[in-house]
C-alpha cells in the first residue's frame, strides 16, 4: 500500500487534507500541518479532532525526511513552498518521491516531480477526480496523448538500462516520427491495441532498434536497453532481526543465484511481517516493492515446500518464504532458489513468466 504524506498551512488547508484522507480509502494517508494557527495556544477544531501533526521543523527538512522514506509528498499551498522544501533533495528521475501540489480550496492537482515512473501524474488523475478537482498535467507526451516509454516501462515492471534513451525516445515520439521496438521472442502478449507511432520488429532486431525489450545478456544497437524484473524474493525472519543481517542474508541469496538488484520484482512475506523493520529497510534502500499476504492466501498457493511445524504454529501456514515468492510471481512463476535458513532468517527465491502489453494511452 503506498502512503502519502500530506502537508497543509492553513485551516482550509487542514479541511482538505482531512478530506482527501477520508476519499483515499485505500491509501494510507499521514497529515501533516505547519499552519500558524495550530499552535498550543489556539488549535483549530479540526486538528483537535484529527491525528494530524504539527511539523516543528523547517518544511525543508520535513521534506527531505520523507523523500528519505520514499513517501508519496502532497502539498497544500503554494508550488513555491513545495519546489524549494525538495530542491535540495532531487536526485534521480527514476528514484526520487512523487511529489504533488493541490491548492487549499481542491480546485487543483498538480504533479511536480516523478510524474511517470513514481506515479504522481496517475495520483494527480485518482485524487481529482475524488475531490471533483482539476489534474494539471504537463508532461509533454500525457497532453499530446502519446505514448511514454518511461510509463510503459513502469507498468510492464521493466528495468530502464540506459536512462538517457528515455529522452530520445520520447523525442521521436513528439516529433512525430515512428519509433522500431524488439521484444524477446515470446514475451509479446496479443495485442489488439498498438499506440500510434509504434512498429514492433523482429527479435533480435536485425540493424538498430528505438528500444528493445529483453532479458538476455546480448549487446543490441539500441537507444534505449529494457529488462523485465522477473525473480521474487520471499522472505521470513524471527521479530526484530537485525536490518543489516537481513541485507547480508539477501545479497548472499541473490549472488549465489546470479542476480541483481536491478532483476527483483518484490520482496514479500506473511502479513504478520507488514512492519518488520528489516524488511521494511531493505525494500526503501533498493527502491523495491514489499508485498505482503495473509496465512490463507499463502496455504492456497500450490506447491511442494519445505514444511515446518513451527513455522505453522506461529504463522498459521507451514512456509512463508517460499509460498510468498511463488505468490508474488503467479501465476506460472517457478522456484529457482528454495528455502535456504540462517541465524533466524528464511529466504527463497521465483522467476516470474514475464510479458509486457501496450495500453491505450
Amino acid at each position: 500500500m503506498m502512503k502519502i504524506s500530506i502537508i497543509s498551512f492553513t485551516e482550509n488547508g487542514i479541511r482538505l487534507s482531512q478530506k482527501i484522507e477520508r476519499k483515499m480509502e485505500e491509501t494510507e494517508c499521514r497529515l501533516y500541518t505547519k499552519c500558524s494557527a495550530c499552535d498550543r495556544n489556539r488549535q483549530p477544531k479540526e486538528k483537535q479532532e484529527s491525528r494530524i501533526q504539527f511539523v516543528e521543523k523547517r518544511i525543508g527538512e520535513w521534506a527531505g525526511e520523507q523523500m528519505k522514506e520514499k513517501n508519496i509528498l502532497l502539498f497544500i499551498g503554494a508550488c513555491q513552498i513545495a519546489v524549494r522544501a525538495i530542491a535540495p533533495y532531487i536526485t534521480d528521475k527514476l528514484q526520487d518521491s512523487p511529489v504533488l501540489v493541490a491548492d487549499e480550496k481542491g480546485n487543483y492537482v498538480i504533479p511536480i516531480l516523478s510524474g511517470h515512473v513514481g506515479g504522481a501524474n496517475e495520483l494527480a488523475y485518482c485524487i481529482a477526480k475524488k475531490l471533483g478537482a482539476q489534474p494539471i498535467i504537463t508532461t509533454a507526451t500525457d497532453i499530446n496523448r502519446r505514448f511514454a516509454v518511461d510509463l510503459f516501462a513502469k507498468r510492464n515492471d521493466l528495468f530502464i538500462v540506459n536512462r538517457q534513451g528515455i529522452a530520445k525516445v520520447s523525442a521521436k515520439i513528439l516529433a512525430g516520427e515512428t519509433i522500431t521496438i524488439s521484444v524477446e521472442t515470446g514475451h509479446m502478449q496479443e495485442q489488439l491495441y498498438l499506440p500510434e507511432g509504434i512498429n514492433l520488429v523482429s527479435y533480435p532486431p536485425v540493424g538498430p532498434a528505438d528500444v528493445v525489450i529483453s532479458s538476455q545478456e546480448s549487446v543490441f544497437d539500441t537507444e534505449l536497453l529494457l529488462k523485465p524484473k522477473e525473480y521474487m524474493i520471499g522472505i521470513g525472519c524471527r521479530k526484530g532481526k537485525e536490518a543489516d543481517k537481513i541485507d547480508t542474508f539477501i545479497m548472499q541469496a541473490m549472488q549465489e543465484v546470479g542476480i541483481a538488484v536491478s532483476q527483483i520484482g518484490a520482496l514479500a512475506s506473511i502479513e504478520l511481517k507488514c512492519t518488520e523493520q528489516g524488511f521494511l529497510n531493505w525494500s526503501k534502500k533498493n527502491n523495491v516493492p514489499f508485498y505482503t499476504y495473509t496465512a490463507e492466501e499463502l496455504r492456497n498457493v500450490a506447491g511442494d515446500f519445505q514444511k515446518s511445524a513451527f513455522v505453522k504454529e506461529r504463522t498459521g501456514v507451514d512456509n512463508v518464504c517460499e509460498r510468498a515468492a511463488l505468490k508474488a510471481a503467479c501465476p506460472k512463476g517457478r522456484l529457482v532458489y528454495e528455502k535456504h535458513a540462517k541465524d533466524g532468517m528464511t529466504i527463497a527465491i521465483a522467476k516470474r513468466e514475464w510479458s509486457v502489453a501496450f495500453d491505450e494511452v
